[in-house]
């Protein structure tokens, strides 16, 4: 009788796990899946998109070993086929221009797009606010079917839209259109590379 309880328990347990490690595994095939999906839709190749990547680790490592840069700027880096696009906050003009030295000294970068503002870094419920919106405006990209959702890369800084990737010029146009028609953006900035 103890045998035969203690062997329901093991597999009891055993089932549990089972279940819980299959459902971890299907997450993560999951995960894999939508990454894969990204990286084979992307009008990029993996080598660039790779590059790019690596270049924005590259700036971020700069940007980490200046102490005047960690302590009062609010900075993001994106690079999208090498071209890159820095938003955020700084105190003064020295420290934006330390920054935009760090990511032109990334040989990788060809160009730069400065959208750094003049300001104290923004707090948690505005960068919360700012999470929010992007999920709007990729959300609503994806809805509308003019838009190769997948080629735009939305970064938005203190309520600013910004948008990223390689479109048609007519793609451009829609993606801003949808954008700037958000409840609560303030701005929509194209960065975008024009096929």
């Amino acid at each position: 009788m103890i045998i035969s309880k203690r062997r329901a328990l093991i597999a009891s347990i055993m089932a549990i796990v089972l279940v819980h490690t299959q459902g971890c595994a299907l997450l993560a095939v999951g995960a894999a899946g939508a990454i894969t999906a990204k990286v084979a839709n992307d009008r990029r190749t993996v080598g660039t998109q790779l590059d790019d990547q690596t270049a924005e680790g590259q700036v971020a490592y700069r940007w980490s070993k200046n102490e005047s840069l960690k302590k009062s700027a609010n900075l993001q880096i994106d690079i999208y086929n090498g071209v890159a696009l820095v938003t955020g906050q700084a105190p003064s003009q020295v420290l934006i221009d330390e920054a935009i030295a760090a990511v032109k000294s990334v040989e990788y970068v060809q160009k730069v797009h400065n959208q750094i503002r003049i300001g104290m870094p923004i707090d948690a419920s505005a960068q919360a606010k700012d999470i929010w919106l992007a999920s709007k405006v990729k959300t609503k990209l994806v809805a509308d079917e003019r838009i190769p959702s997948l080629q735009v890369k939305v970064i938005v800084q203190n309520s600013e839209v910004f948008l990223m990737g390689r479109v048609t010029n007519q793609e451009g146009t829609y993606a801003v259109d949808v954008a700037r028609n958000i409840n609560g953006v303030t701005r929509v900035i194209r960065a975008f590379e024009i096929m």
